[in-house]
């Protein structure tokens, strides 16, 4: 970790705008933005692809040449590259050790859930959006990259030209395009799905009018959705009813400091709903009561009474929520 304190003010200065996974001061939010005022601004065409197991496939000897450009260190380079080429210890469902050398062998791979695997990755990441800049395909093509988890080429036309031209990129990088999920999205015809958020064509619920907009997906709507329901089995009836609250409340309020772009009400009621349902399922069974048990349970007190929070309140203070 103290490696990381000294690397990270070195190669953040070298990284470019448009990355935005594990940077400080910049979140997966900004990145939702960015592809928002794209593709409002005429980029309607996006090339969204997908890296078959990016962290696994980063090649050794290209990263210790993108990190020796800015560290002379020898002590520091041979640390890096002994962390590179570790070998990882996995367990098998018997319980049972094997020590792999895959990484020393192939000379590819990142130590996974080390502090210093997203600092490398976003090093050689770099060498791709670099790149592409500086050789023109960023004007030539007027495709702008976004890369947060996931990554984004926002196009004002010719997107196939400019998956064309990333996937030979990425080949000379020694990085490998899944070609399953890589597709090119031609906006509003279709839909992306970016970060947990869906972009597409949005109705303005006073006007009518159409826009290019976000919302939440529904993938992500039906994982918080899961989510609730798992917390409130009837395996956890032995819980007090102010943990199982405090649980459910953590969840959905960071569900949605996260999902605060765009129209987010009828995602927020859909949770909401879902949330005083298994609470009210959760309650009967635990004090044996027959369900729906309205009259014993109304919504205002599960709200006002016992705390559930009220997402639908919450849209009054988000940007771009419409009730």
């Amino acid at each position: 970790m103290a490696a990381v304190f000294v690397l990270e003010p070195i190669f953040e200065a070298d990284l470019q705008p448009e990355q935005y996974a594990y940077r400080p001061d910049r979140s997966a939010l900004d990145a939702v933005r960015h592809v928002h005022k794209l593709i409002n601004t005429g980029h309607g065409e996006i090339v969204d692809a997908d890296l078959s197991t990016y962290f696994d496939s980063l090649p050794h000897s290209g990263l210790l040449k993108s990190v020796a450009r800015r560290v002379v260190d020898g002590a520091m380079l041979h640390l890096i590259k002994m962390w590179l080429e570790a070998p990882v210890e996995e367990t098998d469902e018997l319980g049972n050790k094997r020590r792999s050398t895959r990484n020393r062998d192939e000379g590819r791979d990142t130590p996974q859930g080390s502090p210093i695997s997203p600092l490398l990755s976003n090093l050689y990441m770099r060498r791709f959006v670099l790149g592409w800049k500086k050789l023109g395909h960023e004007s030539r093509l007027k495709a702008h990259i976004v890369n947060a988890d996931d990554l984004v080429i926002c196009c004002r036309g010719r997107a196939e030209e400019a998956l064309a031209t990333m996937r030979d990129m990425m080949t000379r990088l020694k990085l490998t395009v899944n070609e399953t999920k890589t597709r090119v999205c031609k906006l509003p015809e279709e839909k992306l799905d970016f970060l947990g958020y869906t972009f597409g064509q949005c109705y303005s619920p006073k006007t009518g009018h159409a826009y290019l907009g976000t919302v939440p997906s529904k993938k992500r709507v039906q994982r918080i959705r899961r989510a609730i329901s798992e917390k409130t089995g009837r395996n956890k009836t032995l819980l007090d009813q102010e943990t199982v609250i405090a649980t459910l409340n953590r969840m959905m309020i960071g569900w949605t400091n996260y999902f605060c772009l765009g129209p987010v009400s009828k995602a927020y009621r859909a949770i909401e709903r879902h949330a005083r349902k298994r609470l009210r399922q959760w309650l009967c069974a635990k004090h044996k009561v027959r369900w729906p048990a309205r009259k014993r349970f109304p919504e205002a007190g599960l709200h006002e009474v016992m705390g559930l929070v009220r997402l639908t309140a919450r849209t009054r203070n988000v940007p771009w929520a419409t009730p």
